[in-house]
């Protein structure tokens, strides 16, 4: 028996903002899934949040999904048999799940819902794999985009020229970036639901196949299948929930330009922005964060979130992630499932950030790769922070056990 809390009524407030709660967390099936369609990975991924969060599927009442369907989250909603009152569609790019996490928690706060549902899947490397899309991103000739599509200027280029800057204004040099990759695989090693696995080195980095200057084949992200929910609730539901809570403490947005030419500095992504209101809100600092779950399509981005969120001073990065810091029990932990460089990457990662978020902070990680902090208790402090576009968008989410 699960209690209804009932949604406020149109034109009434609420006496004070009502905390919101993590109840569940999910995976579909992930890495190579040839057979299931994407239908069938939000599916699976809300099936097994619903069941680890102990609630019944009748308490929600939000639903956010993006990238699916004719009408998302209509389509997607219908297919999961749900009718919410709320709904969230936002779409923009890779932080549009940390987006849909803030608009979900300032919604319960507020009364507007009760249990909102976040659902993704894709099945992008299948669908490649058979012929059903192609791997180039087409985004039009009208617009802004418009000046730059002539000119070939793809997704990974506007990323490398970013990278490129960065190494001419800072002295960032191929081998700090490529600690990442190396980083990333080395914490993906004891993920069971990580694509790749094996070790690698900064010098097989170095060495692979280039796929756009500065970046060789293992500086960019993999392609996976794969799906993932979140349930948010307020709470009032904590009391049936099946694990303890993760709270959500804080969140900050922020969209930054469409061209390159109106990038004012390719060293500074928005994460500086949606970062500093997250931890504001949150009432915390970056120094009390005991692990951070960062996009990384590529390894320059997760070197300038890293500066942009307070971690280190700008320019500093390259310097900041050597030494495995990284690393599982490196001084800060970040990507604890390997990440888009390892784990998977199905399209859009951002959701995927959230739930290694909240596994970490829960303890349910598992051996050889759950965070302890000295003395060996568990985290109590998590960011996640999504990246769109090529540093178009960011959403940073910031999360705690207390």
């Amino acid at each position: 028996m699960y209690r209804q809390i009932m949604p406020l009524t149109s034109g009434t407030t609420p006496s004070r903002k009502r905390k919101v709660a993590v109840a569940g967390v999910a995976l579909s099936d992930c890495g190579r899934v040839d057979e299931a369609t994407p239908y069938t990975l939000h599916a699976q991924a809300a099936r097994r949040a619903l069941a680890d969060s102990g609630l019944d599927r009748s308490v929600i009442d939000g639903f956010a999904s993006a990238g699916l369907g004719t009408l998302a989250p209509v389509e997607v909603a219908a297919y999961l048999g749900l009718r919410p009152t709320w709904v969230d569609s936002t779409t923009v790019g890779g932080a549009t799940w940390e987006v849909m996490a803030a608009h979900a928690a300032d919604a319960i706060a507020a009364g507007h819902a009760n249990a909102v549902l976040l659902v993704y899947g894709s099945t992008a490397r299948a669908d490649l794999k058979a012929g059903r899309r192609t791997a180039n991103l087409s985004f039009g000739s009208r617009g802004p985009l418009q000046f730059e599509a002539p000119y070939g200027h793809t997704l990974i280029a506007k990323y490398a020229m970013a990278a490129r800057r960065h190494q001419h204004q800072y002295g960032t040099t191929l081998e700090q970036l490529a600690e990442i990759a190396v980083q990333a695989r080395a914490n993906a090693a004891a993920n069971p639901d990580a694509m790749y696995r094996e070790p690698i080195t900064v010098d097989a980095v170095l060495s692979g196949p280039m796929i756009a200057d500065p970046f060789t084949k293992l500086h960019c992200c993999i392609r996976s299948d794969g799906g993932c929910a979140v349930l948010l609730v307020a709470e009032d539901y904590v009391p049936d929930l099946a694990k303890r809570p993760v709270w959500v403490l804080g969140s900050g947005t922020a969209v930054s330009h469409t061209s390159m030419a109106e990038w004012d500095d390719f060293t500074v992504s928005p994460a500086a922005v949606s970062g500093r209101l997250a931890f504001e809100r949150a009432g915390v600092r970056p120094a009390e964060i005991d692990l951070a779950e960062i996009y990384d399509a590529f390894t320059y981005m997760t070197l300038v979130t890293l500066e942009d969120l307070g971690f280190c001073a700008k320019g500093e990065g390259g310097a900041f992630v050597e030494k495995g810091r990284l690393l599982r029990d490196g001084a800060l932990p970040v990507n604890t499932d390997g990440g888009g460089l390892a784990a998977c990457h199905p399209g859009m990662r951002g959701l995927f950030l959230l739930v290694e978020a909240v596994r970490q902070l829960r303890g349910e990680a598992g051996p050889g790769r759950q965070v302890h902090k000295k003395g060996g208790a568990l985290p109590r402090l998590a960011v996640a922070s999504g990246t769109g576009g090529w540093f178009c968008s960011s959403g940073t989410v910031v999360l705690g056990t207390g």
